[in-house]
């Protein structure tokens, strides 16, 4: 077993190994001119792609674009709490859960129009209204799989990620404009941009309060990354037209599993402050590697030929999610 293991760690350390470098270039990189490192990764990745088409770093690469992708999801887990998610307060839980699910629900209502079936629509949707490229990866691992499932998803890391940067420069504009409050604020951007790392850049531009209340409503958008992912696998499983190979999606998968667990041992204060922000860091950094890896198993060209229709779409569905945000918060107001 021990050879085996250590066979298998051989194999697959080449392409690990050169994940990681692009990762950490993309955070140097994006550490020294203010660009989003997840877009960074992509982008770098899609560059050496011929390192994950042939060669002894192809198993290392499609490891770390599947498995590293998932324990860094799980490792989120750590960063959702119950406790501060119910400081928010009743009314504007139920603002930030609403928009999630109506934007999700919009996205496959609407998809049809642009020319798109609904795996491309609840990935879309699902990564505006959740938390941008995490929840794109996490619920492309759920997707049944086809030819053009990797396509899918670059094209809408990077649309998300775009989208969320440009955000992040143009809502605290709009917040000053419209005269909101420092809390009205903080749940519109930390309820509308797609990002973690945006939201904390727009909301500690306008303020401190802004950018505390920002970042607790994003988190409430990452807590519910667990439920529409266990909700859209239900559904798969049972509705979805069967792959090829004839299995099915796992009734309940195992990173979503590790994710509701973290969860709710710190919603408990069962986990250090210590261990949560190592974990919180490792989760970073294995979602970076990952999609890099993705980023190194793309044909740009496939990607671009999904087409104007499909930017379009993510952009309906961005503008709906903050439409919807800002009523929200002018009738609670």
């Amino acid at each position: 077993m021990i050879e085996t293991l250590r066979a298998h760690s051989k194999e697959l350390f080449p392409g690990v190994a050169v994940a990681l470098i692009v990762a950490a270039t993309a955070q140097f990189l994006a550490d020294h001119y203010a660009t989003p490192a997840m877009l960074l990764a992509l982008l770098l990745g899609i560059a050496v792609s011929f390192l994950g088409e042939e060669g002894k770093t192809v198993a290392g690469i499609a490891f770390s674009a599947r498995s590293l992708l998932r324990l860094g999801i799980a490792f989120l887990g750590v960063r959702v709490s119950m406790g501060l998610m119910m400081a928010l307060g009743w009314d504007l839980i139920a603002l930030v859960v609403g928009g999630v699910i109506a934007t999700i629900g919009f996205g496959l209502l609407v998809a049809r129009f642009f020319g798109h079936k609904w795996r491309f629509a609840l990935l879309t949707a699902g990564s505006v209204a959740i938390c941008g490229a995490s929840a794109a990866m996490a619920i492309s691992a759920i997707l049944p799989r086809d030819g053009r499932s990797e396509e899918r998803l670059i094209f809408t890391v990077m649309g998300v990620t775009v989208l969320s940067t440009l955000a992040m420069i143009a809502y605290p504009i709009l917040v000053n404009f419209l005269g909101l409050n420092p809390v009205q604020a903080g749940v519109f951007l930390g309820g509308t941009i797609h990002d973690v790392a945006q939201v904390v850049g727009a909301g500690f531009s306008i303020s401190e309060q802004t950018g505390d209340t920002a970042t607790l409503v994003k988190l409430m958008r990452v807590a519910m990354l667990a439920p529409i992912v266990l909700v859209a696998s239900l559904m798969i499983r049972a509705f979805a037209e069967l792959p090829k190979d004839g299995t099915r999606p796992p009734l309940l998968p195992g990173f979503v599993v590790a994710f509701l667990l973290l969860a709710g041992l710190n919603s408990f204060g069962l986990i250090p402050a210590s261990v949560s922000d190592f974990l919180s860091q490792w989760s970073r950094w294995l979602l970076l590697t990952a999609i890099a890896a993705v980023g190194m198993k793309t044909n740009l060209k496939q990607v671009l030929a999904v087409g104007g229709a499909a930017i379009a779409l993510l952009i309906v569905e961005t503008l709906f999610i903050a439409g919807l945000i800002l009523a929200g918060i002018t009738v609670l107001s």
